[in-house]
């Protein structure tokens, strides 16, 4: 199934937006050093001295909204089940920068947030030009594996949309997460993404 790779599809959606966003922002410049963009576990990235100038972008929790899930999946015959209804999920990521010298997480998480701030919506024809793009390798570029079966037409037309919005996580709560995480604490905001999945054909007539 297609939709099965949905969620590694909104996770490089939003990575790409990242990674054009800091380079049509010159950021590399104002950080003194390259600055890499990741979707890793926190627990994967190096910290301390040989600390990068980076931003990670981790997907940690998913979760349906609604009654969508329930009557997408009811029993054949219930009377609560709507085969054409989309699956919308909520999906929880924490964005955190990195760096091993002075202002560079802040300048990092600054530039993330605001660019997060100028896309709060991601339409269709975004989601399957950003798709095309990463997935594509074209001019000999090299592409991953886990990106290149991102390259169907059917699965970019099964993403309605995404809906980013920031969320106040409490302090308490933030720092639990970070324990679960089991790795050094970093400045970090955590976004909810909503996205929609369904039927191809319908997300071609909403375009």
């Amino acid at each position: 199934m297609n939709s099965a790779l949905a969620l590694a599809s909104v996770t490089a959606i939003l990575k790409n937006l990242l990674e054009n966003g800091l380079v049509a922002h010159g950021v590399t410049a104002n950080v003194g050093a390259d600055t890499t963009i990741s979707a890793l576990p926190p627990d994967r990235i190096k910290t301390g001295e040989d600390e990068r100038a980076q931003l990670n972008l981790f997907l940690y929790q998913v979760t349906p909204r609604g009654l969508n899930s329930s009557s997408r999946y009811a029993p054949e015959g219930s009377p609560n089940r709507r085969p054409g209804t989309p699956l919308t999920l909520e999906l929880l990521y924490l964005l955190t920068a990195y760096g091993a010298q002075d202002y560079h997480t802040e300048i990092l998480l600054g530039y993330a947030l605001s660019l997060f701030q100028e896309n709060p919506v991601v339409t269709a024809a975004t989601i399957r030009k950003i798709l095309a793009e990463v997935s594509s390798a074209e001019g000999g570029k090299l592409v991953l594996p886990a990106l290149a079966a991102l390259a169907s037409p059917e699965l970019a037309g099964q993403l309605h949309q995404i809906i980013l919005c920031p969320q106040l996580l409490p302090g308490e709560e933030m720092s639990k997460l970070w324990s679960t995480l089991q790795t050094r604490y970093r400045p970090s905001m955590v976004y909810k993404a909503t996205v929609a999945l369904g039927d191809p054909a319908r997300s071609e007539e909403a375009a």
